[in-house]
Order: structure tokens, then C-alpha cells, then sequence
């Protein structure tokens, strides 16, 4: 009987990051807005500045209360206008699961902005349980994923272009 008691306390604690996935009201995901160059950690371009300043001003009043971005300086600045305009600070996930248990950790009110890139971006919306194949192109910097958990069944998935 002991035994089955840790089994069954075992398997809630290992599911309850999953259901609290499903928690938030809505995760807004991104791709960093346009780089200067291609160096490794390249700043954002003027173009990438002014799509920054873009994305502020349409999350600003979508009640952002979690922003998350990755190590590399174009998400951190794609972010920070945002970030500023509602008083949330950043938090910088040095890797995809770190991203998955800060998310997972949101609360049921939270609305998580996630600044990622083309390669992950696709990742995270298969790991949040989007049915549509995603692919974002080298050159597409446009794309907002806004993925709305429901209580039953797979999430809803809004693709706009900003």
C-alpha cells in the first residue's frame, strides 16, 4: 500500500507542470525582431528598433504580465520596449527547458510574452500542443503567435502579422 502512495504522488507531481501549462489566458510568441548583422549576438537593426517599438505598442494594453526571452541580445531588446511600457522585467531562459517550467509555473491569470527565433519558435508552439505546423522563414520577422489554452481539448492558435 505504501507503495502505491508514492506511485500516485510521484505521477501528480509529474503531471502538474503540465496542467499548469494550460493555466494561462494566453501566450503571445514572437520571433526577435530584424538583427544589424549576422554576428552571434547582433544588436537590432533601425528596421528591428522600430518593429520593437511595434510590438509595444500592440501588446501594450493585452495585459502582458510574464515576459520571457532567450540569452542573445535581439530578444532581450526586442522585448524591452514592452517590458518597460507595462513594468514587467524580463526574465532571460538560457534554454528551452527552463522556458518550459517558467512557463508552466505562470499562473491561471498570467499572459506570457515569449521572444524567441526561427528555430525555436516552431519548437515551442509543438511543446505547448498546437496541432498546425509552424515554420518561420529566415527572412519572416512579422509573425505573432497567440496561443489560447482551453480547458478541454488543444489550444487555439492566432497567427497575426504585425
Amino acid at each position: 500500500m505504501r507503495c502505491t502512495g508514492w506511485l500516485a504522488l510521484t505521477i501528480v507531481i509529474l503531471l502538474a507542470p503540465a496542467r499548469a501549462a494550460w493555466a494561462q489566458e494566453a501566450i503571445y510568441v514572437v520571433r526577435h525582431a530584424e538583427r544589424a548583422d549576422q554576428s552571434a549576438d547582433s544588436a537590432l537593426s533601425t528596421a528591428g528598433i522600430g518593429r520593437s517599438y511595434t510590438l509595444r505598442d500592440l501588446l501594450r494594453n493585452a495585459g502582458v504580465t510574464k515576459i520571457f526571452t532567450s540569452p542573445l541580445r535581439r530578444t532581450i531588446d526586442t522585448a524591452a520596449p514592452l517590458a518597460a511600457a507595462v513594468h514587467v522585467t524580463p526574465r532571460v531562459m538560457p534554454t528551452a527547458d527552463a522556458l518550459a517550467e517558467a512557463i508552466a509555473a505562470s499562473g491561471p491569470r498570467d499572459r506570457v510574452l515569449v521572444v524567441g527565433h526561427s528555430n525555436t519558435v516552431p519548437e515551442l508552439l509543438r511543446a505547448l500542443h498546437v496541432e498546425e505546423t509552424v515554420a518561420v522563414a529566415e527572412d519572416e520577422y512579422d509573425n505573432l503567435f497567440i496561443v489560447i489554452p482551453q480547458k478541454e481539448g488543444r489550444p487555439v492558435l492566432l497567427r497575426l502579422k504585425f
